[in-house]
């Protein structure tokens, strides 16, 4: 992926002290160009775990045209707001909770115009939560997705700012029968594979690093698992077509490690379906919905 900025970012002189924290909300960056093509589409797909049978997702060729997942936008958004993000240590960053909303399918190859915001900034006490927003536009300026990423900062709180509103509880309903419910096993080479779409942090393939950090192994990618069950929503409740999907909004529970399996079920409520991902072990994606039509 090239990305070519379209005028120099805003924000770019040195880090703000914590307590000007609540001086970046509204932090805007300026538009950039974010060149892919149809290569680095599947490259996504397969580092997502979309088999090779699949070819309306792998293949160029393929008759109906190349489709492209929608959790795809997650990776132009990481340019969007790779500026906004060096404002903050990413040592300290967890990343809480996602959400991707789509207008119509990404096209298979851009570029896309990208910008990224930050919404807002609550104060937790010991904790700051971040809440940053991304655009993908046509050069033609059709809308094509928007996302919104927030981020566990620890330590930024006490900031005195606000505390935030609390946050809608989505509990799937106890007893009763998913309407969508997939499991797919993820191969032990995946986040060698995923990595590939630019994530690069060694914590997903690095046996040493992942044990210094609390883990003994290497564990997948938060947006792997959270495609993975893009896939499934895709497949079970849009009967594999990209252009009935609308949104989903997650919130990361646990880790998940390579070659586990992972299961994605869904219950339809009021126009929308609550979703749960969970692993042999427990639920690794919870308070989360999708909207598909």
């Amino acid at each position: 992926m090239v990305v070519e900025p379209i005028r120099e970012a805003a924000a770019t002189e040195e880090q703000m002290p914590e307590p000007g924290l609540a001086d970046l909300i509204g932090l805007e960056t300026e538009p950039r160009s974010v060149a892919y093509g149809w290569k680095d589409v599947v490259l996504y797909a397969l580092g997502v775990g979309v088999p090779v049978e699949d070819l309306g997702f792998l293949y160029e060729r393929s008759s109906g045209g190349l489709q492209v997942l929608p959790s795809y936008c997650v990776i132009p958004e990481y340019e969007a707001m790779s500026d906004l993000e060096g404002r903050f240590d990413q040592t300290r960053m967890l990343h809480g909770e996602q959400l991707i909303r789509t207008f119509r399918p990404i096209p298979p190859e851009g570029p896309l115009v990208v910008n990224a915001r930050v919404v807002n900034i609550f104060d937790k006490g010991k904790a700051a939560v971040i809440h940053t927003s991304a655009t993908g536009a046509t050069v033609e300026g059709e809308k094509v997705f928007e996302t919104l990423k927030v981020g566990f900062y620890r330590g930024g709180g006490g900031f005195g700012g606000d505390p935030g509103p609390k946050a809608e509880v989505l509990d799937p309903p106890a007893g009763e029968r998913p309407d969508l419910d997939i499991t797919y096993t993820i191969p032990t080479g995946q986040a060698a594979l995923y990595r590939l779409s630019g994530d690069y942090n060694p914590l997903h393939i690095d046996p040493e690093f992942a044990r210094t950090a609390g883990f003994d192994r290497p564990i997948l990618h938060g947006l792997c698992t959270y495609g993975f069950a893009v896939r499934a929503i895709v497949e079970g409740l849009c009967d594999g077509d990209v252009g009935r999907f609308r949104e989903f909004k997650a919130r990361f529970s646990d880790v998940v490690f390579p070659g586990e399996e992972l299961t994605t079920r869904g219950w339809k409520e009021n126009g929308r379906t609550l979703i749960q991902v969970s692993t042999p072990r427990g639920v690794v994606i919870s308070n989360a919905y999708a909207v598909t039509d």
